[in-house]
């Protein structure tokens, strides 16, 4: 099971940013963290699933020769493609996970303040789909707030334990108050 999709294109097309990914301290502390995990690799082609409005997708831009972001919300992604219009290496894509998913493999992919919208089973398929498309040598990256929402069907804590099931230990884990973020290296 998976929550309903509907409720995040009306809260785009109420607020152009509904969670401040683009100004929020917490955001982009965490898009620090998330740069600083990957080091200084370059990657060949990234995937970003649930983008938003494109805030990390900018980063990611800057690190890997293509990058494939999608989002659930049509207007959300207008948002995203006028803030990366300046970057040819960018593809936007409209649709749900793991019904709308990019041909090939990653070896970077990016899993972002998304896991918890699936329950465990669901989640644990979505893991599948992940591992089967990641390149060998590519990375996984996971980062989830640590709080509880009504809108979310698991924590975030739960949400990593579930990728651990698919992917085994990680690599490498950060954990602050706030969040969690965890790579793995298949």
């Amino acid at each position: 099971m998976r929550v309903e999709l509907d409720p995040f294109e009306e809260r785009y097309r109420a607020v152009t940013d509904p969670w401040n990914f683009a100004s929020s301290p917490y955001e982009q502390h965490r898009y620090d963290i998330v740069e600083e995990s990957l080091g200084d690799r370059r990657y060949e082609r990234c995937f970003e699933p649930g983008c938003s409005v494109g805030s990390l997708t900018e980063r990611l831009a800057a690190r890997a020769d293509v990058v494939i972001a999608s989002d659930t919300s049509l207007s959300a992604l207008v948002t995203a493609s006028k803030r990366l219009a300046r970057f040819d290496n960018v593809r936007l894509v409209h649709g749900a996970i793991p019904e709308t998913w990019p041909n090939g493999r990653f070896d970077l992919v990016v899993f972002a303040e998304l896991g918890y919208y699936w329950d465990i089973a669901d989640l644990g398929v979505l893991a599948a789909k992940l591992a089967s498309s990641m390149a060998v040598g590519g990375d996984l990256v996971a980062v989830h707030w640590l709080g509880d929402s009504s809108d979310h069907l698991l924590n975030g804590r739960v949400v990593h334990d579930v990728l651990a099931t698919t992917f085994g230990p990680a690599t490498s884990r950060i954990e602050e108050p706030n969040f969690v973020l965890e790579r793995w290296r298949r």
